[in-house]
């Protein structure tokens, strides 16, 4: 078991925003978030990172309460917003200063991004920009290129395939296919792509106001119940 979320509340304002009485997620599993504004993606993904607390429960990472244990950092890797991202540098140095942070050479680093050229298909290295100055989608780019540099066991995105073209976007399913095959990846994604999510991930979770509504594998029928759903 990699994550386990018991009796997680968490509310602003009096409003609750979520409200989870028990979640299990199992190790190589590709979790799809679903649900409309306020269903309490964010929040979630922001507590299992230890961002936020919660009002009450805990989540277990490996067994572990996240907010009183640190070790999770060590296998977990993360992008959420622009706001993970050190603006005022280059892609480069950005890249160069994360893989510091995992005692990898300048000449690993060089080496690890060869992997992402088809991603980044001629928009982010050697551009002399700074991050700050590059579209949505280029940071975001950058971001989930970075936070796999640690090779983690768990991953959470949160609308990765926004501001991307419909090219990257492929691109970026594919990888994350390829890594859950090579590395037993875990990864949570939450998603208003429909599309996307459903064939990338094998298990979806809707949430409605912090609450999951529906939590089941994917099949060929999945895209469709979930998109009578929205549609009511």
């Amino acid at each position: 078991m990699m994550l386990e979320f018991k009796q997680l509340k968490k509310s602003y304002g009096g409003r609750t925003v979520v409200d989870i009485n028990n979640l299990i997620i199992r190790e190589g599993e590709t979790i799809g978030l679903v649900g409309n504004n306020g269903a309490g993606k964010t929040t979630m993904f922001r507590m299992l990172l230890d961002l936020i607390r919660p009002d009450s429960g805990e989540i277990l990472s490996k067994d572990v309460n996240v907010a009183t244990n640190s070790d999770w950092k060590n296998y977990t890797a993360s992008y959420l917003d622009e706001g993970f991202l050190i603006d005022y540098l280059t892609p480069e140095e950005y890249f160069i200063f994360i893989g510091s942070l995992h005692n990898l050479s300048i000449a690993d680093v060089k080496e690890y991004l060869n992997q992402y050229d088809e991603f980044f298909n001629g928009e982010i290295l050697n551009r002399g920009k700074y991050i700050r100055d590059f579209s949505k989608g280029n940071q975001n780019k950058v971001g989930i290129a970075a936070a796999l540099m640690q090779k983690p066991e768990l991953l959470v995105l949160d609308e990765p395939f926004a501001n991307l073209d419909p090219t990257t976007q492929i691109r970026l399913k594919s990888h994350i296919k390829a890594l859950k095959s090579t590395h037993r990846l875990t990864t949570l994604i939450s998603s208003h792509d429909l599309n996307h999510v459903t064939d990338v991930c094998d298990r979806i979770i809707l949430l409605e106001k912090g609450i999951i509504i529906k939590d089941f594998h994917t099949d060929e029928n999945s895209l469709k119940e979930l998109e009578a759903y929205f549609a009511e």
